[in-house]
């Protein structure tokens, strides 16, 4: 892939990260759009092949995504002293055995629901560390924070159109193969994955055996080596607490982490329960519940695609107070219009969903780029750690509270305390520094 900027042609340095991106874009794209056929499809097979209850097929998102609560910190420090591309072909080597064995052990008739988990489980830990390397690994391709937000983007518009069109082309699928044909199909795109990783030809300078031997205030500019320093008895607990210490004061990391976790907690509870609130409540076929949550996902594009146009606009602090404003109006809209069920209730739900879609599109890769341009280089592992620990562990709490919500009250329940909840994620976000930064002309995320 070749860059054009101003008229002029790359040099062949720019010219082969934008290769090397290219194939890290293809593997991504790839992989996210395999796991969409998981969204939807692993709630059924837990429910109509393993015989599992809602409640219990909720409880798969929780296997996923609940790994980041132990090693999402101590991922970090790993990461940051470890090559990344190699941590990220390890991880996908992992996605393609732990769906393999869930592929065989359906078509041989040995899978159960607890088998289902504990593989579910083992392809979350996976998650955990591709997710922190590969965010940090993208900043060392490129020297500026546009070029760097441009590469967010495009990583977001990957996972916007998978969100779009997978659960749309997982429906057809599942109905023409079966549900043992969408795992393997996800075990396909990791194996894809897998192989452009191996191709890319960068390699990061001074990401092994990283330490703390850096200026932790310094901002990260884009691009530059991080030096190479011994490692020391202990050094995790202290290379964990000064990614926590970095994230967790920093005026205007603290604020979008704080808003991020509130806003991922309440959302994941409707996320959760939304397959099987269209099959149970709404009455639709899982060719329709394709559409319905495929057809929703279509806002995230155009949030991706106006993000850049609006930071030129507002700056990063007012974009992102706009975005997440925006999706928590969108999220409230979906359980107030499917409540009118039947086809009336779901073309609402998706209404108020692509409303939600924007807001989100916009915010992620400007909150993403924001936090690799504030952070150091040998910090961003560990930052960006800090950031899925909270955001990702918030995932599985919510897929919990979701499985008990259900329980206790109903699908229909679960969803309407997830969209509520969001609300609480604005106040969160307007903490002193975005105000401050709201008011200032300079901003800071594109200096």
């Amino acid at each position: 892939m070749s860059v054009v900027t101003s008229g002029a042609t790359t040099s062949p340095p720019e010219r082969a990260a934008g290769r090397d991106f290219g194939l890290l874009w293809a593997g991504q794209s790839l992989s996210l759009f395999g796991d969409q056929f998981m969204t939807l499809a692993l709630p059924l097979l837990a429910v109509t092949v393993l015989g599992a209850s809602p409640a219990q097929a909720a409880l798969l998102p929780f296997a996923l995504f609940v790994p980041f609560l132990p090693l999402g910190l101590p991922a970090g420090a790993i990461v940051d002293r470890l090559p990344r591309r190699t941590v990220m072909l390890v991880c996908d080597g992992v996605q393609v055995l732990a769906f393999g064995a869930i592929w065989v052990l359906a078509v041989a008739g040995g899978l159960t629901f607890p088998l289902l988990f504990a593989l579910i489980l083992v392809s979350g830990c996976a998650v955990v560390f591709f997710q922190v390397a590969y965010t940090s690994y993208l900043p060392s391709l490129y020297d500026e924070a546009d070029a760097l937000h441009r590469g967010n983007t495009r990583l977001a518009l990957s996972e916007s159109a998978a969100k779009a069109l997978g659960p749309m082309a997982a429906g057809p699928v599942i109905a023409a193969l079966g549900l043992v044909g969408a795992v393997a199909a996800n075990m396909a795109s990791f194996a894809a994955s897998l192989a452009s990783l191996a191709l890319i030809r960068h390699r990061e300078s001074g990401t092994a055996a990283l330490g703390v031997a850096h200026e932790p205030d310094a901002a990260h500019t884009p691009g530059t080596a991080t030096p190479r320093v011994t490692r020391e008895p202990g050094w995790m607990r202290r290379d964990i607490a000064e990614g926590l210490r970095f994230a967790l004061r920093h005026p205007m990391l603290r604020p979008v982490l704080a808003c991020g976790t509130t806003y991922v907690l309440f959302l994941s509870m409707v996320e959760t329960s939304l397959v099987l609130y269209c099959r149970n409540i709404l009455g639709l076929s899982p060719g329709w519940i394709g559409v319905v949550i495929g057809a929703a996902a279509a806002g995230y594009p155009i949030g991706n695609l106006l993000s850049a146009r609006l930071i030129r606009r507002l700056g990063s602090p007012r974009t992102l107070v706009l975005a997440a404003s925006v999706s928590v109006l969108g999220i409230v809209a979906m359980p107030a219009l499917g409540s009118l069920g039947g086809p009336t209730g779901a073309i609402g739900l998706v209404a108020g969903s692509i409303i939600h879609c924007v807001g989100e599109g916009a915010f992620s890769p400007t909150s993403i780029t924001m936090r690799q341009v504030l952070t150091p280089a040998a910090l961003l592992g560990r930052v960006g750690s800090v950031q899925r620990f909270l955001l990702w562990g918030a995932i599985a709490l919510g897929s919990l509270l979701a499985a008990g919500a259900t329980a206790l009250g109903g699908l229909a329940v679960a969803v309407w305390i997830g969209a509520l909840g969001t609300v609480l994620c604005l106040p969160a976000l307007l903490q002193r520094g975005i105000r401050a930064a709201m008011t200032s002309r300079a901003d800071p995320a594109h200096p």
